[in-house]
């Protein structure tokens, strides 16, 4: 398997040598300053290319293996296979990568928002912080910032006291900060940033489109896609609903085994396939994460390795130590390096350690919510220990 990470750019605050530091050798990247539905050119992904991999003398050389993401533009989610010009854009991208030799492309199909956290600076008890999802909080944006309509359905009486008590208490500042953290993008995301009159209309502008819909858009999606990504030995690699479950109204089609193999069945392309995060997918008691990664085994390209722990309302969760919370990890790695020894290195399972604790410096100064170096070194640091264990044990 090989160990990637996710790297925001030249103006990111972790560097390449960074990386190099920490041990992994592929990089996760995107080019995120260009806008959601426009082209990417050859040209700018070659200049990007560059950038990753001109390695200076002494240095360990770096490859950009995965995209993360080529934006989805909205029309195509509410659309389908109408939304032409946005998919010939999309395609146009993917043909960029691939004339770069950049394979594998990881994406999503949320609507309107993309991961969503309610905290992004939760105090874990080793005081280091984490990020959140807090029920309840997100019913406080839904029924009493964003008074989306008839959102009290979704919720119970119970739910609903606890928004208004909770509510009244907060100050405008918090209410900024609620509004900030699930409306105006986290990083990575593929979504834009709202205002609250913005995320309003773009709600309405899904009324109708329910899960079956929304998924047909999906299919109508990687028909159009994946003949061309078979061409050019493109893989795509489908990210889970984060978190899996609807929200705001809106469908997500992403979220358990039954999502995916769905969508395998309908689109069997070799290119269809999925990004395996064991975080998100973590979040459902109901998902199996080592069947899943046992059934779905050849359709794993990419892998987000993270955990999350379920809070006692069943809903509520947060950003757990990589080795920690509801994920067993060694299970899962046991079944994605099974598969891996069935494979050409040229197609390794490629992973990153997705997410992590602020912690230890990073405590200090500004980071990527997220995405701090130093939390998820210690996240790598522990999965490259489990996969090295794994690896010395011989194929049964």
């Amino acid at each position: 398997m090989r160990q990637a990470w996710r790297w925001f750019g030249p103006k990111a605050g972790v560097t390449l040598d960074n990386v190099r530091q920490v041990g992994a050798t592929d990089i996760v990247s995107a080019l995120h300053e260009v806008p959601i539905g426009q082209a990417w050119t050859e040209k700018q992904v070659h200049e990007r290319k560059s950038l990753i991999e001109t390695t200076p003398a002494g240095r360990i050389p770096l490859t950009w293996s995965v995209v993360e993401s080529i934006p989805i533009p909205d029309a195509v989610k509410r659309l389908g296979g109408a939304a032409k010009q946005e998919i010939a854009a999309w395609i146009a991208s993917m043909e960029a990568l691939a004339a770069n030799d950049i394979r594998v492309i990881c994406y999503n199909f949320m609507p309107v928002v993309d991961w969503c956290r309610t905290d992004l600076d939760y105090v874990t008890p080793t005081g280091s912080t984490a990020m959140r999802f807090d029920h309840n909080m997100l019913a406080v944006f839904d029924l009493h910032i964003l008074q989306r309509k008839n959102a009290e359905a979704a919720y119970s009486q119970a739910d609903r006291d606890i928004a208004a008590a909770l509510y009244t208490e907060m100050s405008g500042q918090e209410i900024a900060d609620l509004t900030r953290n699930i409306a105006s993008a986290l990083p990575g995301s593929t979504t834009e940033p709202l205002t609250v009159p913005a995320f309003r209309d773009k709600l309405e502008a899904y009324a109708g489109i329910d899960a079956n819909k929304l998924r047909q858009h999906l299919i109508e999606f990687l028909e159009a896609v994946t003949p061309v990504a078979d061409n050019l030995g493109v893989k795509l690699t489908l990210h889970p609903d984060d978190p899996p479950r609807p929200l705001f109204g809106l469908p997500r089609i992403a979220s358990t085994e039954a999502d995916y193999a769905a969508l395998f069945d309908a689109v069997p392309s070799p290119a269809n396939g999925m990004c395996f995060c064991t975080g998100s997918l973590g979040v459902r008691a109901d998902n199996d994460l080592p069947a899943i990664a046992r059934r779905f085994a050849s359709r794993i390209h990419f892998s987000h390795l993270r955990a999350t722990t379920r809070e006692g309302d069943g809903r509520s969760f947060h950003e757990a130590a990589h080795l920690e919370g509801d994920v067993d990890m060694v299970a899962v790695l046991k079944e994605l390096i099974t598969e891996d020894r069935k494979r050409d290195k040229s197609d390794s399972i490629i992973f990153r350690s997705d997410h992590g604790h602020r912690m230890l410096d990073d405590l200090n100064k500004e980071v990527t919510p997220g995405y701090p170096a130093i939390g998820r070194l210690r996240g790598l640091a522990e999965l490259r220990g489990i996969i090295h264990a794994l690896e010395a044990v011989p194929s049964p």
